[in-house]
């Protein structure tokens, strides 16, 4: 079957994370993706450790499947070749501060005078207007910025530092790919393409429903470490066992609750409140008196939303997720390294079955869209 981005060209500008992840989806879906490296090095992320060859392991998991070519965009040259990709392009990716773009030349406005159906996607931390449009900054300080870093501290109030981009990824990589395909979609009823400004912070506060849903109708803002689901909860929790090890808990419902006070042996607590912090205390009290293997035994097979808290090497190893084929993907390095391909929300239907695919050299490839012979 023909997949669903075959025949969409698309140009990509962008480095390191947002854009790259989100140009490897739309590549893993069929669409022919350039990814334009400046002279000296090219992306940033090609630097990175751990390296497989030349270039870094995150630079192939991240570019798997696209092509890259050189251009410089401070010369005249170089800006007139990305303006012959654009002319060509369904879909252009970059993530510069706002105004780079246009005063090289490649702004929304110029091109598209000379090429009116491109969907022209701009992925910042907060936007291209705004007081803090201009601001220098990573996934950590939009995190900072609109308060869901300050929700993550825990009982002493200091933030934990989280232990994946949610910004980059969530914030940025998925509403840019989303908002593509939507765009797409329109101009294939109107004609036109369209600019489409995405903000990584602005799409944080939709991970935030619940405390945005409770502060602005109460009046009453969430606490860290206070909360339904941030720790105040006796029916989602962390707990501590006796060897150090953790447990995950999260028997919301009643009927989860009730099978879940029954296996750790305090079937009066079902019909208290998992608000109330003696219940708390009472679940951390009988959680510690027990290993965390004793507990994941025990819970193994009963509906409680109850497990082992494990560490990554251990959830690769683990059967589900190798039969499920997450990493049986390979992305094959510039210097021919077989590294693991990264894992991708998309359907096996509509993505590449393509098992192993490249991640590209720096400047392989020409500045068209025409595969090089």
């Amino acid at each position: 079957m023909m997949l669903p981005l075959e025949g969409v060209k698309v140009v990509d500008f962008s480095t390191l994370l947002p854009g790259p992840l989100c140009t490897l989806l739309m590549a893993e879906a069929g669409a022919n993706v350039i990814k334009v490296e400046k002279p000296s090095g090219g992306d940033e992320m090609r630097s990175y450790v751990p390296k497989a060859g030349p270039d870094a392991v995150n630079f192939g998991m991240l570019n798997r499947g696209k092509r890259s070519t050189v251009l410089d965009l401070k010369s005249q040259t170089g800006r007139e070749a990305a303006m012959t990709l654009i002319d060509e392009a369904d879909v252009l990716v970059e993530q510069f501060r706002p105004g780079v773009m246009a005063r090289l030349g490649l702004g929304f406005d110029a091109v598209r005078a000379r090429n009116p159906r491109l969907i022209y996607c701009s992925i910042t931390a907060f936007g291209q207007s705004g007081p803090k449009a201009a601001m220098a900054a990573h996934d950590l300080n939009c995190l900072a910025q609109t308060g869901m870093l300050a929700l993550s501290a825990g009982i002493d109030g200091a933030p934990v530092l989280p232990p994946a981009l949610i910004g980059d990824i969530a914030g940025g990589a998925y509403p840019a790919m989303m908002n593509i395909l939507l765009a797409l979609r329109q101009r294939e009823q109107t004609g036109v393409g369209s600019r489409l400004d995405i903000s990584m912070a602005d799409g944080l506060f939709t991970l935030m429903y619940w405390a945005i849903g409770k502060g602005t109708n109460t009046g009453e803002w969430p606490k860290p470490a206070a909360e339904f689901v941030t720790g105040g909860n006796a029916r989602y929790q962390i707990y501590r066992t006796s060897d150090g090890g953790y447990l995950a808990a999260a028997p919301l419902e009643e009927t989860f609750w009730r099978n879940f006070t029954r296996v750790i042996g305090a079937p009066e607590l079902a019909t208290r409140s998992g608000l109330d912090t003696s219940v708390k205390e009472r679940v951390s009290a009988l959680i510690a008196s027990e290993t965390a293997k004793a507990w994941a035994d025990r819970f193994k097979n009963v509906d409680a939303c109850t497990v082992r808290v494990i560490g990554l090497e251990e959830a690769l190893e683990n059967r589900h997720f190798i039969e499920r084929g997450l990493l049986d993907r390979k992305v094959r390095m510039p210097g021919g390294e077989l590294i693991a391909a990264l894992p991708v929300p998309l359907a096996g239907a509509l993505r590449t079955e393509a098992p192993i695919l490249d991640a590209p050299a720096l400047g392989a490839s020409k500045p068209r869209f025409a595969y090089d012979p």
